[in-house]
């Protein structure tokens, strides 16, 4: 890998993972429209490092907060407060990721990375966004979630390890079918995005060890270029979302898979 290709690809993670659009299938059919090598799941998930580098940096206060409340009411139990209990949320929805992660890690590297797939996926959950648009209430904030709620959207997550689906994408679908505001939906997908994408680039890092200096320097400029413009991607939704609906990113995933099973069809990618 190039450096021009550590920045392109750099640039896909950025701008993908925090719109409902998927980074992981983005970072697969890029290369594969361009001819270039699959970069993998290993470099994907190293990758991700950048963009959650974006989000502690941009969420740095509202982490302090939750976390010190979560740490207070774990030993008083006059000081559970709200976020107290939305630092429950966001532990008890990584652990269906990250249980799932594990069992299914070798089957996402291997069959996961089928263009037809990502493509099919794309179109599917593109449909589920816009339902969940379209039926969702769309009243409740991040304080009103339960546990409960906490959890199915973890679960909603975990559908994300099929690459296509988008992390964001399921996690504000769920958001959104639980009642949320979308400006709650996505704030609430990036704070339990946290943790996840956390173990697993650190998981994955040990793939990259054999890999010669060039494609370390390649890798590191790839993570640099996602942590900035994963950082302007955060700012860019959370503000989109405050006047506009997700209908155009729906219209976005399926023109993308039907254009990716077309290519897939005639041979053109493979």
């Amino acid at each position: 890998m190039n450096l021009l290709q550590a920045i392109v690809l750099g640039i896909v993670q950025g701008l993908t993972e925090f719109l409902p659009i998927s980074s992981s299938g983005h970072l697969r059919i890029v290369p594969a429209l361009f001819g270039w090598d699959d970069p993998g799941t290993a470099f994907t998930a190293v990758l991700q490092l950048g963009t959650i580098a974006a989000v502690l940096v941009y969420f740095a206060s509202d982490i302090r907060r939750i976390f010190m409340a979560w740490i207070r009411g774990l030993r008083d139990a006059g000081a559970r407060n709200a976020d107290y209990k939305l630092g429950w949320m966001i532990v008890l929805g990584t652990l269906p990721i990250s249980v799932l992660g594990l069992l299914l890690r070798h089957w996402v590297s291997d069959q996961g990375r089928n263009l037809t797939l990502i493509g099919t996926t794309l179109i599917v959950f593109g449909v589920v966004l816009a339902i969940a648009e379209r039926f969702g209430k769309q009243r409740r904030e991040i304080e009103a979630l339960s546990v409960r709620d906490g959890v199915a959207i973890g679960f909603a997550q975990a559908a994300a390890l099929v690459p296509g689906v988008s992390r964001s994408g399921a996690t504000i679908s769920a958001g959104l079918a639980l009642g949320m505001t979308r400006e709650a939906a996505a704030r609430f997908s990036f704070l339990l995005s946290i943790p996840a994408i956390v173990l697993s680039g650190l998981f994955e890092l040990k793939d990259l060890g054999d890999n010669s200096s060039a494609s370390a320097t390649a890798t590191i400029v790839a993570v640099i270029v996602s942590f900035v413009v994963g950082y302007l991607s955060i700012a860019f939704l959370l503000r989109f979302l405050a006047h506009h609906s997700t209908y155009v990113f729906s219209i976005y995933r399926v023109a993308l898979g039907s254009l990716v099973l077309i290519l897939v069809a005639a041979g053109s990618i493979n």
